[in-house]
């Protein structure tokens, strides 16, 4: 049954002038890894994983990699009922009713427009740590620590990424080909010839690889593994953009739960590849090269990419500069097309619904995220930098709640179909409802641990810890937004656009 049927039947849902049909599944899935960054995400996360768990990071990879294909797969069942751009506001609307989507959407839209600035900012480190080392003037990486040159350049890339994303789809797919690739193919290159020094003995701390590394339970303390496990659903994070280009794929029912769950199995397989490769070749002791030396945790390809490398290593620079570029770009997908339904179903003013005529994109809601992304990283880096990683370090609040609300969305929209079948009672209700258990357990866990100052820079407000604050604060943030908009327009929240409802018994 198409959206204009469904529509008729009184559900509210409806197309919003998208161009249909420009994305395949290979595009959805080159978009997703795309967003979720692998060569940026693993640089910056596989050291202080490794700080938290030693040797078991494989296996800290694995445990995160299993909430998430789990959610994928309520996602997947969501969207093959109710393909809509619109995604965790349109699904957990129509699930919990119009508050709680409400809610699911501007986590959604907040998580992904504080990344956008982050990813903003790491891509100007990259750049010009890439030209300092092809034009061999180190005074050049010092560049990105002068304060009115790091803030124009960063808003130069968020307004180049802007204006990629509005030229919509087409311009997207063939940008992410790529910078997709070409971060790919470095990444195996580095896994191989790391794995080569390990073989000829020329690593720096050769360590045979063992089956305990994939154990969990091997992890030293409950507390490291709660710690790796959030920092890995953080690597797996951007996945869903395959979801919230339903509207715009060859099969909308079909295509984007594909592409969402063989991005999550792609990601796994690319993050276990190179965690196995880096901890062969360095180690996990603190010396020089080591992958538990604190001074190479902030970037452990920095440190690495020359030793196993050589004279390629700036290949390496290229590559996370090319990951977080790409992943700048493809993340303005999410917040742009959940502020188009949003929009559009006059959850927010109608502007944010406006299509573009020549791009057929989400015209005002791309310019709006990006003008979004561009204040907060001015505003946060010109009031403190301490600031800015806190409120990044939140992230995983904001991740943990909308995945979650949308993955129980699927447990109660579908509850009268859900043991009418064996593939019902496991993709329709188990999956969905152990991944949401998962990650809003890990929400609860994550709000109560960053309440300690030192959960973040160790900067506090009446003891209490500026992540914590930062992370919550945003969300009530979003709670007040909308308790202001429906006394403004309350047509979506008196049900009027888009009702709350069941999938019917089958």
């Amino acid at each position: 049954m198409s959206i204009d049927e469904r529509t008729q039947r009184g559900t509210g849902l409806s197309r919003k002038g998208l161009d249909s049909g420009t994305v395949g599944l290979l595009g959805a899935v080159v978009i997703g890894v795309s967003c979720v960054a692998p060569a940026y995400t693993l640089t910056a996360a596989l050291g202080p994983t490794v700080a938290e768990v030693g040797v078991n990071l494989p296996a800290i990879f694995l445990v995160g990699f299993i909430p998430m294909l789990l959610v994928a797969l309520g996602y997947r069942e969501l969207n093959n009922s109710m393909p809509d751009s619109g995604t965790s506001f349109t699904w957990a609307t129509r699930a919990f009713g119009p508050w709680v989507g409400w809610m699911g959407g501007w986590g959604l839209i907040a998580a992904t427009v504080i990344v956008l600035s982050n990813l903003a900012a790491v891509a100007v480190d990259f750049f010009y740590l890439m030209l300092s080392q092809l034009l061999n003037n180190p005074a050049l990486a010092e560049l990105t620590l002068n304060l009115p040159v790091n803030i124009a350049t960063t808003l130069v890339f968020i307004a180049l990424a802007c204006y990629v994303s509005y030229r919509g789809m087409e311009a997207t797919k063939t940008v992410q080909y790529v910078l997709v690739t070409f971060q790919l193919v470095v990444l195996a290159w580095f896994a191989i010839a790391a794995f080569v020094h390990v073989a000829n003995g020329t690593a720096f701390d050769a360590t045979s690889i063992s089956a305990d590394w994939f154990n969990p339970f091997a992890v030293g303390s409950f507390s490291a593994f709660a710690a790796g496990v959030s920092l890995s659903i953080f690597i797996y994070w951007g996945w869903d953009v395959t979801l919230t280009m339903n509207e715009e794929t060859t099969n909308p029912r079909k295509t984007p739960g594909r592409a969402g769950a063989l991005t999550v199995v792609v990601i796994v397989v690319i993050y276990l590849t190179v965690a196995l490769a880096t901890l062969a070749f360095a180690g996990v002791g603190d010396g020089e090269l080591g992958a538990g030396n604190p001074d190479n945790q902030e970037s452990i390809f920095a440190t690495l990419a020359g030793p196993v490398m050589g004279p390629f290593a700036i290949l390496m620079s290229m590559a996370v500069l090319s990951s977080s570029a790409a992943s700048l770009q493809s993340t303005f997908v999410s917040p742009a097309r959940t502020l188009l339904a949003m929009g559009h179903y006059k959850a927010l003013p109608e502007g944010y619904g406006r299509i573009s005529p020549q791009h057929k994109s989400p015209s005002y809601a791309t310019v709006a995220a990006a003008v979004a992304a561009a204040g907060f990283y001015v505003f946060t880096r010109l009031v403190s930098e301490n600031a800015l990683w806190d409120t990044i370090t939140a992230l995983g609040l904001m991740i943990c709640f909308y995945y979650g609300i949308t993955a129980l969305a699927c447990v109660w929209y579908f509850r009268a179909q859900a043991f009418s079948s064996i593939r019902n009672t496991l993709f329709r209700f188990l999956a969905p409802l152990l991944g949401g258990v998962i990650l809003m357990v890990m929400f609860f866990k994550t709000a109560v641990d960053s309440m300690d100052p030192a959960y973040g820079s160790g900067s506090e407000l009446f003891g209490i810890g500026m992540v914590f604050i930062l992370g919550i604060g945003v969300i009530l943030l979003g709670a007040v937004l909308m308790l202001v908009w429906s006394r403004i327009n309350p047509a979506f929240f008196r049900q009027e656009v888009l009702t709350q409802g069941s999938a019917p018994q089958e």
